[in-house]
């Protein structure tokens, strides 16, 4: 590991002595590059130089204890015991830093939650889990964009589709994707029985043009006149759009704009994300058979969560991990939920390289 982590700091230096050439500084495009690579590697090679000092402060403690006179031995004595605390502290970290980073962390994200089974109440928590993300979004100073709604009369979504903007989005919403499982009493049941119903969650990484490349010949697009809850028309016009990828058979649509320009350009958003995950889906289904044992694996047919109202406990259950505090998490506190769910992939990256 030190080597590895040796390497980094070398490529470190490297760089810093490129970001401020003035050869590359004059080619924008070559400097942000390196520039970039020079901040990525930074969090690493800070942690590595404390720790290489903590070593050195355990080597010269040791020497005080050794040539010292009886008050200084006492206080060498103290600080060998702390310095032997931050090494131990610093080398569980250090191996962290060195894990692969997922290429998609940095990235804005589409958010598709659809009610499943249990009717209404299955759209009612639909929106109370679009509320959550948008209000967990708020904290963290991001934007929020609806894509596509189809609304129910009762406040909830049949399904729901939206964009969250900001630095960092799929890093934390990535752990989303599966089943979420609501047990509670619904508003319109007079017996007072506790029902179960679901809802799916897919968060997928924004896929920008370059990612991928769609040919206009592999596109069937279809316009309609956009409807809103009941079925009542939201205009006559033919604004909504749907828009079919033939190669995969994958269909998105949009009805949120009155501009069918807006529409299509939403729709289009969706769909590059959509057929971006379905590739990494099946690249890594040929790399790692099972998937499902990795915590954010993004198995929709995995129930993830259950959101118990009577006991006002949230569960995940792949990390085992209960909270009693549903109100706070449903009002977008999600911070202590996703930091366990962090260290969890941590660890679990780390046994499989070490394995």
């Amino acid at each position: 590991m030190l080597d590895k982590l040796q390497a980094v700091e070398d490529k470190f230096r490297e760089l810093e002595s490129l970001v401020s050439d003035p050869a590359v500084i004059a080619d924008m495009e070559k400097w942000q590059r390196y520039a970039k690579e020079h901040a990525q590697l930074l969090p690493i090679v800070e942690k590595f130089r404390a720790y290489k000092r903590t070593v050195q402060g355990i080597a010269d403690a040791k020497e005080m204890l050794a040539d010292g006179d009886a008050e200084m031995k006492v206080l060498a004595e103290e600080e060998l015991h702390a310095l032997k605390a931050e090494k131990e502290k610093l080398g569980a970290e250090l191996p962290i830093l060195l894990l692969p980073k997922d290429p998609n962390d940095e990235k804005n994200v589409i958010v598709e939650i659809r009610g499943g089974v249990g009717g209404d109440e299955a759209a009612l928590f639909a929106g109370d889990l679009f509320r959550m993300y948008s209000r967990y979004a708020e904290r963290q100073g991001w934007r929020v964009e609806l894509l596509n709604a189809n609304a129910t009369g009762i406040g909830g979504f049949k399904e729901v589709t939206f964009l969250v903007a900001g630095y960092g989005a799929y890093s934390k919403l990535k752990y989303e994707s599966g089943t979420h499982r609501v047990q509670r009493v619904p508003v319109t049941e007079s017996g007072g029985r506790i029902h179960t119903s679901a809802a799916t969650v897919a968060v997928l990484p924004e896929a920008e043009e370059v990612d991928v490349a769609i040919a206009p010949g592999d596109l069937r697009i279809d316009t309609y006149c956009a409807s809103g809850a009941g079925g009542q028309y939201v205009n006559r016009t033919e604004t909504a759009i749907r828009i079919t990828h033939i190669p995969t058979g994958i269909v998105v649509q949009c009805q949120d704009e009155k501009s069918q320009l807006k529409n299509k350009a939403k729709a289009m958003k969706v769909l590059r994300a959509r057929i971006q995950d379905k590739a990494r889906q099946e690249q890594e289904a040929a790399v790692a058979a099972d998937r499902r044992s990795q915590v954010g694996s993004g198995d929709r047919s995995e129930r993830i969560r259950t959101y118990n109202f009577p006991q006002g406990r949230v569960t995940d259950h792949r990390i085992g991990l209960t909270l009693h505090k549903i109100d706070a998490i449903l009002n977008g506190e999600l911070d202590a939920l996703f930091a366990a769910l962090i260290t969890a992939d941590q660890a679990e990256r780390l046994k499989r390289v070490h394995s």
